[in-house]
């Protein structure tokens, strides 16, 4: 009895999770499609790719029925002409997703991303390699049944781009929120940083879509969030440039004024490509430096609790005289070896 309550309690659990996991890729994609340089069904920046990815490192591969009820419901949303190219836009979405979970796995990834390891997983495996089987399937159907919104290759490289920074500003942004805990011990000044740092990312994002070129104004702030407030402050601060350059391209305003459909395209994917980069990156590698700084902190905790111990022991404590370190760095310099009379 015990047995069956317990396997209907995970059963309950498991369809509520993959329930939640559709519903937000379908607000997702919903939200995603609001802001569109490709009319129809492509967008820029598609969240929910971020949203699935992330649903199958947090929760596991079985709430992938889920990533599939989301993505069908956008689909048959958009008026496609078959249930055929429904279906197999539908399976590429969530084999995508499975993908970019498979290959993550398989690297050693941890959802906390406290190594460049793990940050350059999600960039090269987790969206620039998974997201191509979306886009390739995705706008092949489009493009065998006629329906395709523009020419192939734009299409295809918005699609995948739009995958892609999908998984590289939402996907982090949602781990860290997982993640995320209220400081106990902060002091006021930290908080008081916090709070300029969100008053800034709103203020840049303001001037992003703006009339004069700003967009460069970003990097300065990720490296900023980045290097004081590590995943946590760099991953919210490069979604929300994505998402303040995403609405200065659909408005063409700044520096996107007066260029192309495709220039506005290479250019917009380029800075959020770049700021994603620099702020996992970034990030990573800050996080990666503290670690190794509180474990040699802790070691020398350590060494010292020893001596100690020893000199407690003994009654002797250690000592070195200046005559004895200056020795000790001329047999350094000398690569350990005596001079010749």
């Amino acid at each position: 009895m015990v047995a069956h309550h317990d396997r209907l309690r995970r059963g309950s659990t498991a369809a509520l999770e993959i329930c939640a996991v559709a519903a937000l890729y379908y607000a997702s994609g919903k939200l995603g499609l609001l802001q569109q340089l490709v009319r129809g069904q492509v967008t820029p920046l598609w969240p929910a790719s971020g949203i699935s990815v992330s649903g199958l490192l947090l929760l596991g591969p079985r709430i992938w029925p889920g990533v599939t009820l989301g993505a069908f419901l956008i689909n048959i949303s958009l008026g496609l002409p078959s249930i055929t190219a429904v279906l197999v836009i539908t399976t590429s979405d969530t084999l995508a997703s499975l993908c970019s979970y498979a290959l993550l796995r398989r690297a050693g990834f941890r959802t906390r991303m406290n190594r460049l390891r793990d940050a350059l997983a999600l960039v090269f495996l987790g969206a620039l390699t998974s997201m191509l089987i979306s886009a390739t399937v995705g706008c092949g159907t489009l493009h065998l049944t006629r329906a395709l919104p523009g020419g192939f290759w734009p299409t295809w490289w918005v699609w995948w781009t739009g995958d892609a920074m999908g998984v590289l500003v939402v996907a982090p942004a949602l781990l860290a929120l997982r993640s995320a805990r209220r400081p106990s011990d902060a002091p006021l000044s930290r908080w008081l940083e916090g709070s300029l740092l969100g008053a800034a990312t709103i203020g840049i994002g303001l001037l992003q879509t703006s009339a004069a070129p700003l967009l460069f104004l970003a990097f300065p702030l990720l490296t900023w969030a980045a290097f004081r407030f590590q995943r946590a402050g760099a991953a919210p601060c490069a979604l929300a440039v994505s998402i303040f350059a995403i609405l200065a391209a659909s408005h063409r305003s700044g520096p996107f004024t007066g260029h192309s459909l495709l220039a506005n395209m290479i250019a917009l994917q380029a800075f959020n490509g770049a700021a994603a980069l620099t702020a996992l990156l970034l990030a990573a590698a800050i996080t990666e430096r503290n670690q190794a700084q509180e474990k040699i902190e802790q070691a020398c905790r350590r060494l010292a609790e020893m001596v100690a111990r020893i000199a407690q022991d003994t009654g002797v404590v250690p000592t070195f005289s200046d005559n004895d370190q200056r020795g000790k760095g001329d047999q350094a310099e000398d690569g350990g070896a005596t001079r010749p009379s």
